[in-house]
C-alpha cells in the first residue's frame, strides 16, 4: 500500500503515538487530518507536519461526545475531503482494582475507548466505500488480548473493539476496507498519566513499564510497516510481545505470568 496522495485521519495527534505517527507518515507527502481535545497540542503536531511538506487540517474532536464526532465528521465530507486512511489513538486508561472501580468510571472508559472510536468509524464508513475502499487502524493494546491486574474496563474496552472490527471487516471485505488492529505492549507515552483511579481522577504518574518502553517514534515505524502490507494485526513494542505467543501456545502459563505480573 502507498501513502503518497491520500488523505488520513489520525485520532490522539497531539502527544503520544498519534502525535509520533502524524509526523512519521507527513513523510510520505499526505494529507493529514488530525484530531484530539488539546488543541495547543495538534498546533505543535501541525508545525512539525508542514515541515515535511504534507498539508494537514485540524479538527477538534472529543471522543466521549458522539453527537459531536458526527457532526464534525459530517462538515469534513462535506468539505470535499476523501478519507482514505482513519487511524484512531485517542484513548484513557485505567488504574484501579474491579472492586474498587465504581461504574461510572467504567463506563466513562467505554464511552471514550470504545463508543467514540465506533461512532467516528460509521461516520467515515459510507463515504469511504463510496470512494473505492480505505483502511482503519486502531490502537487495541496486549490488554486488548488478555486481562491485566488494574486494567479491567480499559481491557474490556479494547476487547470489544477487536470484536467489532473483526466483524467490519467480514462484512466490508469484498469493499476493499482493510483493518489493522494495533497490538500496543510498552510504549513511553503518558497514557499511564491520564489512566483513571478508583476515585475518577488522574493517577499521575509514569508507570515503569511506560517508562522502559520504546519511543513513540520507534513504535511508528513499527506501525507504518505494518500498514504498508495491510496486515490484520500489528504488534508494537519489545520483549514484551512475547505474550502474545505464551496466550496462545501456552495458555496456562499465560494465566500465571498475568498473576504476577506488576500492575503499576
Amino acid at each position: 500500500m502507498n501513502f503518497t496522495g491520500k488523505t488520513f485521519w489520525i485520532t490522539g495527534a497531539s502527544s503520544g503515538m498519534g502525535q509520533a505517527l502524524s509526523i512519521a507518515l507527513s513523510k510520505h507527502k499526505v494529507r493529514l487530518i488530525i484530531s484530539d481535545k488539546d488543541i495547543e497540542g495538534l498546533k505543535k503536531t501541525a508545525i512539525e507536519i508542514k515541515k515535511n511538506h504534507s498539508t494537514v487540517r485540524i479538527e477538534h474532536l472529543d471522543m466521549s461526545d458522539t453527537k459531536a464526532i458526527t457532526k464534525v465528521t459530517n462538515k469534513v465530507i462535506e468539505d470535499g475531503e476523501t478519507i482514505f486512511g482513519l487511524y484512531q489513538f485517542a484513548g484513557i486508561s485505567q488504574r484501579s482494582l474491579v472492586i474498587e472501580t465504581p461504574l461510572e468510571n467504567d463506563r466513562k472508559i467505554m464511552e471514550i475507548n470504545f463508543f467514540g472510536v465506533i461512532a467516528l468509524t460509521k461516520a467515515i464508513l459510507p463515504s469511504m466505500i463510496e470512494n473505492g475502499g480505505g483502511q482503519f487502524a486502531i490502537a487495541s493494546s496486549l490488554v486488548g488480548k488478555f486481562g491485566f491486574p488494574y486494567r479491567s474496563a480499559y481491557s474490556a474496552s479494547k476487547h470489544a473493539l477487536h470484536g467489532f472490527f473483526e466483524t467490519l471487516l467480514a462484512e466490508n471485505y469484498k469493499n476493499n476496507i482493510k483493518v489493522s488492529m494495533i497490538i500496543g505492549g510498552r510504549i513511553n507515552t503518558n497514557i499511564s498519566k491520564f489512566a483513571l483511579n478508583k476515585d475518577g481522577q488522574e493517577h499521575g504518574k509514569l508507570d515503569d513499564g511506560q517508562a522502559n518502553g520504546i519511543t513513540p517514534e520507534k513504535a511508528a515505524n513499527q506501525i507504518i510497516k505494518g500498514l504498508k502490507k495491510e496486515k490484520n494485526e500489528i504488534p508494537v513494542g519489545n520483549n514484551e510481545l512475547l505474550m502474545l505467543k505464551i496466550k496462545r501456545f501456552f495458555p496456562g502459563i499465560h494465566y500465571k505470568l498475568a498473576r504476577t505480573i506488576k500492575p503499576m
